[in-house]
């Protein structure tokens, strides 16, 4: 945590909610940053990245991945076809775009055809399974964001992002009726 605050100025909400499991955390922080460290270039890690929030409605993932995009040069056109959903306007980046989703589709039993497709624009079998390292490091961010109500962050406010469903966004999660869930297993 005290490297996140030391990054960013502030202790984003994520990383604290997160540190709830010290595992969990742990374990963000360390595939991340193999991915960071990954042959994958920046903005095609960030690709992968936005695919996979946006994917999993992350508000709080998108809105901090837009501020990075807007932060290295990022064409906004990039941006907003990333927020959008819409197609990449770059062939590169929107296959590894495709790739991603491939990966995340079939569970991974990618057809050599569309591992073909990836690998013929510049990308390695390296890099394919790093799509698998990245994948893995924000299942786990966008997942555990959503399931602990992470707030978007006051520094994040100018790149919020919503999915059209604010309903649950930021509130705690309901409390667990113990009583109705014993009454319901012990019923069945």
């Amino acid at each position: 945590m005290a490297a996140s605050s030391a990054r960013l100025g502030y202790l984003p909400a994520a990383v604290a909610k997160m540190a709830t499991a010290p595992r969990l955390l742990d374990g963000f922080l360390k595939l991340s940053a193999l991915f960071e460290a990954s042959t994958l270039d920046q903005l095609s890690r960030e690709v992968l990245i936005m695919t996979m929030a946006t994917r999993n409605e992350c508000h709080l993932c998108v809105a901090m991945h837009t501020a990075k995009l807007t932060a290295i040069g990022a064409a906004p056109e990039l941006i907003t076809a990333l927020r959008d959903r819409l197609p990449l306007p770059d062939h590169r980046l929107a296959a590894c775009q495709a790739f991603v989703r491939t990966v995340v589709d079939t569970a991974g039993n990618v057809s050599d055809e569309d591992l073909g497709a990836f690998l013929s624009h510049g990308y390695t079998t390296e890099q394919a399974l790093e799509v698998v390292l990245g994948i893995g490091a924000y299942t786990l961010s966008t997942l555990g964001n959503r399931l602990t109500r992470a707030p978007l962050d006051p520094a994040l406010s100018e790149f919020a992002w919503s999915n059209g469903d604010d309903s649950r966004r930021g509130e705690s999660p309901a409390p667990i009726d113990t009583a109705a869930v014993g009454a319901a297993t012990t019923d069945s």
